[in-house]
């Protein structure tokens, strides 16, 4: 009889591994039944799971020894549920085979675990790490990486190790993913490492991804401006450049209140003291408006000053450097002797402090007694780093004690430096200006005037003469230092607009668009605009501020070479005075080279003229066409792709407009005779023009700053007369021109001039004409559209004068009256020309024609045609009035002589090249 429950244990702990079904369960799954061992009453028939849809069954393996087995009824995932816990009961098989009043056990606990399997991988939180860290430190760590692992257990889903992956890198990680570099970063070393870093779960398994990390290196955070170039080209006629186009101030986060920048452009060693125009002292006052009458005392060394050729020079920007043992002596008539109460001297002066404990005086400009005595009538020189200009007056202009010296102490006199200097005297009073500045004397010495002598003086440069007191007059107090545009100008004074002018420079600083500086900006400029200072409240208005700050050079041709820049700056803090230091900036901007131009003069370079034109009022003009044209060669290159990249240079050769300061037409061998010959301008040519002219028996010189086309528009209107013309034959000039007083020179323009003597005949004229023009007239560029009608009524007239003269040698023996005949019959083909035709008879007896057996013509015809216009214009002066009556006959008889010329080419060409 059924009369027991079955009995089972009161709880079961369990473990499956996963993707498994077996379930091993503690203590193992076994029902008992106190029932007697008989069929259905003692025997187990099922276990059942209470719990809503768990996926585990449990079978009953023997019914009689009541074992039984847990197993999962599909795949179980440990990542979707790692335990399971629901109730078991066993039921026994009842009374009959039906398991009818079946019994069935107490409720037992079942808590299964489950097995995980170590199926994932690690893998990264993210897909790329940065980082950034300051050089020169070393740090516990600069940032932490983080793998995860998708395994249920602990074991598997534990990342247990990190690993480095790069190699050779200075970098160090930990188990739980922290990254330290192991020794100091240097910025300037490296900006940026990359590291590769792969992690292990704490089954070995490796990440199937490794991640990159990037480390960027600061460099230490200093303060100071920032993105500048240190090299700035600048190429000629670019106008303003920026100088700093990209720059900032980096402050480090510092609280500034306000920020002082000051910009310097060093230019003390080039040329004198920056970029000036090198023309000479002359003409730049005549370009700045200074009146006309400067006498230069340091002029170029020509053959017509020559005082200056013994000094030590710097050409390219006409310095003088003297070295305390050199003077120069100005010729007499240079200077006036006698100044008057008004006159002005100006120079250029670069002076260092004097060596020894008692320096002596060092003079500059120094007019003394040339023998016998030693006195000073008027001086300027330095003396213990103080100017002193002394002016002794003549006891005839004033018998009393009057002002005598004027002292100016000034630090620029000794700090070897480049200044400019004008002493503008209005006796009693003495101004001295200084790089247009104006001083006062710090003191005025009053001294009797001089007693007159007939005693000669002495005008020096560099020293001063000492004529008497010593054995042999010599040169005494020399200057050290250079000197440059030594002038004076008797009976003017300057204006402080000319003087301003003349110290210029032509480089400096610049800022672009003024108007669209910040507000707040505050900005200064000296005169020179070679410093400019800047100050403002706000760092970005200040870096907006200096990115527009430029630099400029006005002139064509600039002096080539380095020019430094200094930018230095203080900035102040909230509170505080100084808080922060910003370093200087030292960059410097490099000027090149400008292209030379190629200065080259054409024109007519040989012509003649009767010698009643060379006598008459107005004279001969002398360069009538004349050319000035300037070119400059540029490289250019072009690339080739076939060549691999390589630059092929092409020369280009431009035409460039620049001025001109001189051009000198001088005289090719004996001077001219005063007596008889001249060169001639008229002055109203100048007028309008930044240009000036002196003429001597050397020739004529033109100067002054202006264009090309200036001086061609003067210099063709220059004129040679000569009223003694028996005694010349001819002339020859030259002429040269220059740009920055020499720097760049033409070519030299040969000139030569031919007197035509008239004598019994002037057939003479013609032969001359006809021998002599093709020489000087195949340069000549006529225009188009001639007249040809005037042309052939020329030409047929020297064929036939050709074939008179052979004819005439050939048939020497025919008879007088044949000849005659001849002669007849030629007046009826050219009767428009009877008065010539009359000319053409002459006694063989009295003339002579000797011709040059080595000149050969071999385009005779279109030589002629080449000087017919000159012909022409001879022509008609020496024709008598007879010709122009007869010009309707001309034209009528054109064709006509047109088949003459045509006719007699080849016989003419023939015999011209006998000749």
């Amino acid at each position: 009889v059924n009369k027991h429950k079955p009995w089972i244990e009161t709880s079961y702990h369990g473990i499956i591994t996963e993707n498994n079904d077996t379930v091993i369960l503690d203590p193992p799954l076994v029902a008992l039944d106190k029932d007697a061992p008989v069929p259905f009453a003692g025997e187990i028939c099922a276990f059942k799971i209470h719990g809503q849809e768990m996926p585990f069954e449990a079978v009953v393996l023997n019914k009689t020894s009541g074992e039984g087995w847990l197993r999962a009824k599909s795949p179980i995932d440990c990542e979707l549920q790692k335990e399971y816990t629901f109730i078991i009961q066993a039921y026994d098989c009842g009374s009959g085979p039906g398991g009818t009043n079946w019994k069935k056990s107490h409720k037992a606990v079942v808590h299964i675990q489950v097995k995980d399997v170590n199926e994932f991988s690690p893998a990264f939180k993210e897909s790329m790490y940065k980082a950034s860290v300051t050089e020169g430190k070393i740090y516990d760590s600069i940032l932490q990486v983080e793998a995860t692992d998708e395994d249920c257990s602990p074991q598997y889903s534990q990342i247990c190790n990190y690993e480095i992956v790069t190699t050779d890198v200075p970098f160090a990680i930990d188990r739980n993913g922290n990254i330290r570099n192991t020794e100091k970063l240097s910025y300037d070393k490296q900006h940026q490492y990359e590291i590769m870093v792969t992690a292990f779960d704490c089954g070995q398994k490796r990440a199937t991804e490794d991640v990159l990390v990037q480390v960027s290196v600061k460099p230490v955070c200093k303060p100071g401006w920032q993105d500048w170039n240190k090299r700035i080209e600048y190429r000629p006629g670019s106008g303003s450049i920026p100088l700093f186009p990209s720059i900032h101030l980096e402050t480090c986060d510092g609280p500034v209140s306000s920020i002082h920048t000051t910009i310097e452009l060093q230019t003390n060693y080039i040329g004198k003291g920056c970029d000036r125009e090198t023309y000479s002292e002359k003409s730049l006052q005549k370009l700045c408006g200074a009146s006309s009458g400067a006498i230069d005392l340091l002029p170029s060394p020509s053959t017509t000053t020559n005082w200056t050729a013994g000094l030590l020079m710097d050409s390219n920007d006409m310095i003088f450097k003297f070295d305390g043992k050199q003077g120069a002596k100005i010729p007499d008539g240079i200077v006036p002797k006698n100044l008057t109460d008004q006159f002005t001297i100006t120079l250029w002066m670069k002076h260092g402090p004097s060596p020894g404990l008692r320096a002596e005086k060092e003079t500059i400009l120094c007019n003394s007694d040339k023998t016998e005595m030693n006195r000073h009538h008027y001086a300027l020189y330095v003396h213990n780093c103080r100017l002193v200009f002394l002016l002794r007056k003549d006891f005839d202009q004033a018998d009393t004690f009057r002002p005598a010296e004027f002292h100016w102490k000034l630090d620029q006199i000794c700090d070897k430096e480049w200044h400019y200097y004008v002493v503008n005297v209005e006796f009693p009073v003495v101004t001295l200006y200084m790089d247009g500045t104006t001083y006062e004397p710090y003191l005025v010495t009053n001294d009797w005037p001089i007693h007159p002598s007939h005693i000669a003086m002495q005008l020096t440069v560099g020293a001063c003469w000492q004529g008497g007191e010593v054995t042999k007059p010599r040169f005494a107090q020399y200057f050290h230092g250079s000197l440059a545009s030594l002038t004076i100008r008797p009976g003017k004074i300057e204006s402080q607009k000319v003087i301003s002018c003349l110290q210029a420079c032509k480089e400096g600083l610049d800022i672009n668009s003024l108007e669209s500086l910040g507000q707040g900006i505050k900005y200064h400029f000296n005169p020179s605009q070679s410093v400019l200072v800047m100050e403002g409240d706000d760092i970005e208005n200040i870096n907006q501020a200096l990115q527009k700050v430029s630099y400029i050079n006005s002139r064509q041709f600039p002096t080539a070479g380095v020019r430094r820049l200094k930018v230095s700056s203080k900035v102040q803090c909230f509170g505080e005075d100084v808080c922060i230091s910003i370093p200087d900036i030292d960059a410097y901007v490099m000027v090149f080279q400008a292209n030379e131009p190629k200065i080259t003069i054409t024109g007519m370079d040989h012509f003649a003229r009767p010698a009643a034109q060379f006598e008459s009022e107005r004279g001969v003009i002398l360069l009538p066409d004349i050319r000035i044209v300037s070119t400059v060669t540029k490289m250019e290159h072009s690339v080739d792709l076939r060549e691999h990249d390589r630059a092929n240079k092409q020369v280009v050769v431009e035409e460039m407009l620049h001025n001109l300061d001189f051009c000198d037409v001088l005289v090719i061998g004996a001077e001219l005779d005063p007596e008889q010959e001249c060169l001639e301008l008229d002055h109203g040519e100048l007028q309008g023009k930044h240009l000036d002219a002196t003429n001597s028996t050397a020739g004529y010189s033109i100067y002054g700053v202006d264009s090309m086309f200036s001086y061609e528009q003067v210099l063709r209107q220059l004129r040679y007369r000569n009223w003694g013309t028996s005694a010349t034959s001819d002339r020859k000039f030259r002429v040269k021109c220059s740009e920055l007083n020499g720097r760049y020179t033409s070519n030299e323009f040969n000139l030569e001039v031919n007197i035509l003597h008239s004598s019994n005949s002037n057939l003479m004229d013609h032969v001359n004409h006809m021998i002599f023009q093709p020489k000087f007239l195949q340069s000549v560029q006529h225009p188009e559209g001639s007249v040809s009608a005037v042309h052939s009524s020329v030409v047929p007239s020297v064929a036939t004068i050709v074939i008179i003269i052979c004819v005439s040698i050939l048939v020497l023996v025919v008879t007088l009256g044949v000849f005659r005949l001849r002669s007849a019959r030629q007046h009826g083909s050219l009767g428009h020309e009877g008065a010539k035709e009359n000319e053409m008879d002459w006694d063989d007896s009295a003339l002579t024609i000797t011709v040059n057996p080595m000149e050969k013509y071999e385009k005779p015809h279109q030589t002629e045609e080449e000087s017919e216009e000159e012909d022409i214009d001879d022509e008609e002066e020496d024709t008598t009035s007879a010709e122009s009556d007869d010009s309707e006959e001309e034209e009528e008889e054109e064709e006509e002589e047109e088949v003459i010329v045509q006719k007699g080419d080849k016989q003419n060409a023939t015999r011209q090249e006998q000749l």
